[in-house]
C-alpha cells in the first residue's frame, strides 16, 4: 500500500477534530478578530495553537499506546481526576451544544430566506436531523461524511478567502481608529478567543474516543507515527483555516466600525452579506456554503463526542452496568442532549452570545488543569519509556500550561471580581 493511500485510510480521529474544532472559534471568534482588531491577532490565534498542541497530541498518544481513552488514565490517576472531568463534561454538556446549534440554526434561517421561522424551531429540526444520522450511521457515517463536508468547507474557503484579497481591503472610514485590544472589553475577547482556538482542551479526550472507535471498524491499527501524522494534518488544518477566517474578517469589516451582532440570525446575516457586498452577489454560494458545512459538520462531530464521553464517564463511575459501545444506550444519549440542549436554546431565545461566553469561561478555566492531567497521563507508567513524549514537547507543555493559567486567572479576575 503506497503512502498516500495508507494516510487515506488512517483518516479520522483527526479529521473528525478539524471538523468540531472549526466552528464557533472560527465562523464567529476568528472573523470577529480580523473584523474588529485587524490582521494583529493572528499572533494570538498561532499562540493558543502552538501552546494547546501537545494537550491533544497526547490524547492520540495515550490511547494508540494503551488501548485506553484518556478518561480511563484519569481514573488510573486517581478517582479525583475523573469527577473534575465529570463536573466538567456535565457543564460544558448544557452549553457548548447550545451554542453550537444556535449559530447553525441562524445560518440556516439566513441562507434558506425564512425570516419568520424562530431560532428554537429550526434548531429542534437540526438536532432531529443529526440526531437521526448519528443514531442510524454512528461513526462511519460520521467519518465518511465528514471527508466530503470538509473537502467542500476547505475548498470554499480557499475560493472565498483568495477573492477577499484580490479584491482588496476596504477602505476605512474617515476617522477611524483602531479598536484597543489591551482595555478590559478588548482582554476579554483576546481570553474568549484563545480559549476557544482551536477548540476546548478537554476536547482531548474526544480524540482518544474516536481513534479506538475507527480500530473498532478496521482491520487492526496504524501506527503511532500514523496516527499522529493523521491528527496533525487534522491539527494544522484547524490553524490555516482560522487564519483563513481572520483575513476575510480583516479585509471586509476592518476600518468601517461595524460590529458583528450577538443574535444569531442577525449575525448569520452580517456573516454571509458582509462578504457578498465585498466581492459581489455572484460569490453568494461560496460564503454560504463555508458557513454552513462549518457549523453543520462541527454540529454533528460535537454532539457525536459529547454523547461518548458522557457514556464512558458513567461506565468509569459505575462498572457493574456498561453502556459504551452499545447502540440503546449511545441512541439515548443522543436524544437525552438533543432535548436538554432545546431547552437551554429555547430559553435564551436568539441570543448565542450569553452561552458562548459561558462556555468560554468555564473551558479557559481549567484548560491548564486538563492539560496537566493529560500530561500526567502521558509520563506514567502506563506508557513504556521510550513512548513518552520528547523533552521538546514536556517542555512546551509546560509552557502552555503557564500560558494558559496566567490568562485563566485574568479572565477570572476580570469576570468575577470586576
Amino acid at each position: 500500500m503506497s503512502k498516500t493511500k495508507a494516510f487515506l485510510k488512517n483518516l479520522g480521529p483527526g479529521l473528525l477534530f478539524a471538523s468540531m474544532a472549526i466552528g464557533t472559534s472560527h465562523l464567529v471568534l476568528s472573523t470577529k478578530a480580523g473584523a474588529q482588531y485587524g490582521w494583529v491577532m493572528v499572533i494570538p490565534i498561532i499562540l493558543a495553537n502552538v501552546f494547546k498542541y501537545p494537550f491533544f497530541e497526547f490524547g492520540v498518544r495515550y490511547t494508540h499506546l494503551t488501548d485506553k481513552t484518556l478518561i480511563e488514565g484519569y481514573l488510573n490517576r486517581g478517582k479525583l481526576y475523573l469527577w473534575f472531568y465529570a463536573g466538567i463534561t456535565l457543564i460544558t454538556t448544557f452549553t457548548i451544544l447550545a451554542a453550537l446549534y444556535t449559530v447553525t440554526a441562524g445560518l440556516f434561517i439566513n441562507l434558506f430566506k425564512i425570516p419568520n421561522a424562530s431560532v428554537s424551531s429550526v434548531a429542534l429540526g437540526l438536532f432531529v436531523l443529526i440526531g437521526a444520522l448519528l443514531i442510524v450511521g454512528r461513526y462511519k457515517l460520521l467519518e465518511n461524511s465528514l471527508k466530503l463536508v470538509v473537502s467542500i468547507l476547505f475548498v470554499a474557503l480557499i475560493v472565498t478567502t483568495a477573492l477577499v484579497i484580490l479584491r482588496g481591503k476596504i477602505a476605512a472610514v474617515e476617522g477611524f481608529s483602531p479598536t484597543p485590544i489591551f482595555n478590559e472589553v478588548g482582554i476579554l475577547f483576546l481570553i474568549g478567543l484563545m480559549g476557544w482556538m482551536p477548540t476546548t482542551v478537554e476536547a482531548s479526550s474526544w480524540v482518544s474516543l474516536w481513534s479506538i472507535e475507527k480500530w473498532k471498524n478496521k482491520e487492526g491499527k496504524p501506527s503511532l507515527k500514523q496516527s499522529l501524522q493523521e491528527f496533525n494534518t487534522g491539527y494544522f488544518l484547524t490553524g490555516i483555516l482560522a487564519i483563513f477566517f481572520l483575513i476575510i474578517g480583516w479585509f471586509t469589516l476592518y476600518g468601517t466600525r461595524s460590529e458583528l451582532s450577538g443574535n444569531a440570525v442577525i449575525f448569520a446575516d452580517q456573516v454571509v452579506n458582509l462578504f457578498t457586498t465585498h466581492i459581489g452577489a455572484w460569490a453568494y454560494v461560496f460564503i454560504a456554503v463555508s458557513a454552513f458545512a462549518t457549523m453543520f459538520s462541527t454540529c454533528m462531530t460535537a454532539h457525536d463526542a459529547v454523547a461518548r464521553v458522557s457514556l464512558d464517564i458513567i461506565d468509569l463511575l459505575s462498572p457493574k452496568t456498561p453502556l459504551s459501545g452499545k447502540k440503546g444506550p449511545f441512541a439515548l444519549a443522543i436524544i437525552l442532549l438533543a432535548l436538554v440542549n432545546f431547552v437551554v436554546i429555547a430559553t435564551f431565545s436568539a441570543n448565542m452570545g450569553q452561552l458562548v461566553a459561558l462556555a468560554t469561561f468555564v473551558s479557559f478555566v481549567v484548560a491548564p488543569i486538563i492539560g496537566y492531567m493529560n500530561l500526567k497521563n502521558v509520563m506514567s507508567a502506563d506508557l513504556p519509556e521510550a513512548h513518552r513524549p520528547k523533552k521538546w514537547l514536556q517542555w512546551l507543555t509546560y509552557a502552555g500550561i503557564v500560558f494558559l493559567s496566567f490568562f485563566s486567572l485574568l479572565y477570572f479576575w476580570m469576570v468575577v471580581f470586576r
